[in-house]
Formats: C-alpha cells, structure tokens, sequence
C-alpha cells in the first residue's frame, strides 16, 4: 500500500506520453425507453484485454462529461494504472435510484445492470465483480454507495468524495422529493434511500469502502457520522478527511487518491 500511495505522489506535475482514448457512446436503457450519454476512457497502451473497471458518477447539475473536462487529468490515471474509466449520465437529479414516482429516473436500473451489460459487451474489460469498483463525487457519491450496498454481486470496490450519504437534513434539497415523495410523508423510504441506513446490508468483508470528504464541505458532518458508524459496527473502511470545500478544486485531487485506492484493491 505505501508503493502505491508513492506513486500517487509521483503523479503530481508529471507529463505522461500516452493520451488515453475517449469515447462518447449512446447507450439503450429499456428500463427508461431512451439512450442515455456515456463517457468511456480507456488506457492507449492497454496492457492486456482484461482490463478492472471503475464507474464513476457526476454530482447534482451535472452530466457524463463532467470528470473529463474539468479534471483532464483523469486521462493520465487512466493510463497509468490500466484501468478503464466509464462515466455514466446519471441525469439532473437522478440519485442514481430508481424512482417509484418517475418512471424517467430508472438509474440504479441503467448502472448497476444494462451499463455494466453494455461495457462489458463492447471493451476489453474484466467480466469479473472483483475487478469492478464505482465511485462519485457528491450525488454520484451516494449513488455510487447506494449502488455498490443493493449489488454486492456486481461491484467488488466502492468510493465515495464528498457523498450525500445521509440525505435526511436535507429534505427539501436537489429535487429529491420529487423522486422518493415528502421527507415529512415517507420517512420510511427515506430511509431506505439514504447511505447511514443501510449499512446493515453490508455483508462481511464483500466491499472494500473508502471514503474521502473536505472539512469545509456541508457534507463533512454526515460523512465522518457514517465513518463513525462503520467504525463502531466493525466494518472495514479508510477515511480520508483533508482541506477543502464542496468544489471542484478538492474533487481534482481527490480522484487522485480515489483511483489509488482503486489501483491498490485491483492489485491484490
């Protein structure tokens, strides 16, 4: 592991030759009846044809193509440790659930089963769930852990920076109700949708976790509580709480130490 965290210093200045290669690809979700935008990068030099996959989810706002224009740098990583990148459209306000009130925001649905269907029918990635990790920044944070929790068959590896992973002081925030229903009338579901809850589906030793959010974030609170919770029930996990705010400055570095994390699980 302090090979690893080494080389993910290392990477701080320096000029790769390589430019990994990234497609922009339509993909048919039949859950929702439409195509959904897809970003796929992948190493330029693959070292071979199996290679791990990360999945990683965008924010409230924003779109599929987020984390490769504002964070170019995530190319090089790509490249670096081999390992294919696949960056979903998760909509404005998906939450990467599916809704039992829109029928148009089928997410957990398109990721969790039809993308990972599609990838792995298309690039020469690993068809294994232990070469298969998922992350996010903020909503695609809690998406990619609501995800990772509900398939454990599916994902092997879960990250999250700056995740909503307790959605339950926010109530009347990022369009939520208007997925799941009033906070004040279905605490319950609430309750099933929200990360610090659902930890009692977590079965031993299924997911490697890692968790990462700035001290000046308005999700601190509610991440170092779900640290905490994980702590108490045993559950291992790494936490890395450092400098910054719920921005796009801290999310440039922290894919840094997300990808390292994900390079070191893919290795053992």
């Amino acid at each position: 592991m302090r090979k690893t965290w080494t080389l993910l210093f290392l990477l701080v200045g320096i000029q790769f030759a390589f430019a990994a290669k990234v497609d922009t690809v339509a993909v048919h979700s039949k859950a929702m009846g439409k195509d959904i935008k897809v970003v796929v990068i992948q190493p330029d030099q693959p070292i071979n044809k199996n290679l791990p996959t990360v999945y990683l989810l965008h924010g409230y706002s924003g779109n599929y193509a987020d984390w490769v224009t504002k964070v170019p740098a995530i190319k090089s990583l790509v490249d670096q440790y081999q390992i294919t990148v696949v960056c979903p459209d998760g909509g404005y306000s998906s939450w990467y659930w599916d809704s039992p009130l829109d029928k148009n925001f089928q997410y957990e649905t398109f990721v969790a089963k039809e993308l990972v269907s599609y990838v792995e029918g298309h690039y020469p990635v690993a068809k294994d769930r232990k070469q298969r990790g998922i992350t996010g920044l903020s909503m695609g944070g809690h998406g990619a852990l609501y995800l990772a929790i509900k398939h454990q068959d599916v994902f092997s590896a879960v990250g999250s920076t700056a995740g909503g992973v307790d959605i339950r002081p926010f109530p009347n925030n990022w369009d939520m109700a208007a997925k799941i229903g009033e906070y004040s009338e279905n605490k319950e579901r609430w309750e099933n949708h929200t990360i610090i809850e659902m930890t009692h589906l977590l079965k031993p030793n299924s997911l490697a976790i890692f968790l990462d959010c700035g001290v000046n974030d308005f999700f601190h609170d509610v991440n170092h509580k779900l640290h905490e919770k994980l702590t108490y029930l045993n559950i291992p996990h790494r936490y890395l709480s450092m400098p910054g705010a719920h921005n796009w400055d801290y999310w440039s570095t922290s894919i840094l130490y997300q990808m390292a994390f994900f390079k070191d699980y893919f290795s053992k």
